[in-house]
């Protein structure tokens, strides 16, 4: 087992990596009879791609000689309707560190087949941005 979810009541969830006891707590979205006081368990599915980028690019990173050291991933998740989904994921990567182009894409096409982008479903739209220092 890799995890353990408990029910909190009040639409609120408790998440628990059996491995290192680390957890996290998940609300209902405000738009979904939430109080919005966490990530809602869709934020952390949106959350979990740029996460999921970092910690790939990084691995392929280091074993180039190359420090991603303070990059950074904001996400944007936006919904759709009928039913209930997330439509869209959007990634901005922020990287403070200038590189070559074939570092770039290297790193980029590592980040751009990372275990989650391949998980998630075709039709949820990605729509990744890198931003490298100049």
């Amino acid at each position: 087992m890799t995890s353990k979810v408990t029910y909190l009541g009040n639409l609120r969830t408790e998440s628990v990596h059996l491995k290192s006891k680390k957890y996290f707590i998940t609300d209902a979205p405000l738009d979904n009879n939430g109080k919005g006081e966490a990530f809602s368990p869709t934020d952390t599915v949106a959350t979990g791609l740029a996460s999921c980028m970092i910690t790939v690019m990084g691995i392929k990173a280091r074993d180039m000689g190359v420090d991603m050291t303070g990059t950074t991933a904001q996400v944007n998740k936006v919904m759709a309707s009928e039913p209930r989904r997330i439509f869209k994921i959007e990634v901005l990567l922020d990287f403070p560190f200038e590189a070559d182009d074939k570092t770039r894409k290297i790193l980029e096409r590592i980040a751009n087949t990372c275990p989650v982008h391949n998980s998630l479903h075709p039709d949820i739209e990605k729509d990744i941005t890198f931003n490298w220092k100049k």
